[in-house]
């Protein structure tokens, strides 16, 4: 059956503490007690910097079993680069730990700059590059700098599948050529609602669908309505169950081959005036997903439940 995942852009925000966090909650517990409240949560430190083996293992233990984390790829590949010479980026990138996630890692995000125009031969070549398996994955991090060997950097579980999910803010990529690369080498487009400041496509192109929520009517400022939360709960619905939405705003051919169902991975980003956790909430609740989360946002708890 197909997974749906609610969650939040990352978890450390000040506005938060007393709000969705409890009055006097230690910063150190913060990620326990989000990873209580939703089902998945975006690692965007990693977007900045390369983090470490260790931290990663933290975060690992940090939260409870069934979480998933979706991993933002490296902003020096991406925007400093701007996919140029990126191989040793990119093995240092996958060589710096994430893996210690182990089943919590989920999919991983390549946002991209809005200045980023759609450069075909280049954009394939990166995509020829990213790991899909766990040897390919162990491969390329066995190429990184020899300051990023350290322990457990190669830890990668046998079995593990590695996703990719590419957020693009050009409008050069709506355009059927950038879909159909990314169907060939079967990675997902994010569903990206930018409250209208950059392009919105809802082409399906892998066996799962990442959502990105900035804010309905504000970036990264407007909560979601009722109506609103009623909006993304029917196209998430229908997209996990294998559908394309009939209104789709789409610019590649077909809908992505026929399936039974797609994962489904959704994250609020509107946090400047703390609606991302609750608007997380209110889709889980409405999707009938709010069931076994342990905490409720706001609500003090024994530090010992985020054990």
């Amino acid at each position: 059956m197909a997974q749906v995942r609610i969650g939040i852009s990352g978890w450390r925000y000040p506005p938060w503490r007393g709000d969705f966090y409890p009055q006097g909650l230690a910063q150190k517990h913060e990620l326990s007690f989000a990873s209580r409240a939703v089902s998945s949560i975006e690692l965007n430190g990693s977007f900045y910097s390369l983090q470490t083996p260790a931290h990663y293992a933290q975060w690992y233990t940090d939260t409870p079993a069934g979480f998933m984390f979706s991993v933002k790829g490296g902003r020096y590949i991406t925007h400093t680069r701007r996919l140029k010479d990126i191989e040793v980026p990119l093995a240092n990138f996958f060589a710096s730990g994430l893996f210690q996630l182990k089943e919590k890692l989920g999919p991983i995000l390549w946002q991209f700059a809005p200045n980023f125009k759609f450069d075909p031969e280049r954009f394939e070549h990166f995509l020829q590059l990213l790991p899909h398996t766990a040897q390919q994955a162990r491969d390329l991090a066995k190429a990184s700098e020899a300051r990023l060997h350290k322990p457990g950097y190669l830890e990668i579980p046998t079995r593990l599948k590695i996703r990719h999910a590419v957020e693009i803010r050009h409008e050069s990529f709506a355009v059927p050529s950038f879909i159909a690369l990314l169907r060939k080498y079967k990675v997902a487009l994010v569903v990206a609602d930018t409250a209208g400041k950059w392009p919105y496509l809802e082409d399906l192109t892998t066996d799962f669908v990442y959502v990105r929520l900035h804010g309905d009517a504000e970036l990264y400022k407007s909560g979601y309505s009722d109506a609103a939360i009623e909006h993304w709960y029917e196209r998430i619905k229908c997209w996990s169950e294998g559908g394309q939405v009939k209104d789709a705003q789409t610019v590649g051919k077909g809908v992505g081959g026929k399936r039974k169902g797609r994962d489904v991975f959704c994250y609020f980003d509107n946090d400047v005036k703390v609606r991302a956790p609750y608007d997380a909430r209110s889709l889980l609740q409405r999707l009938g997903l709010e069931e076994g989360l342990a905490v409720e946002p706001g609500v003090e708890v024994d530090v010992g439940v985020l054990k």
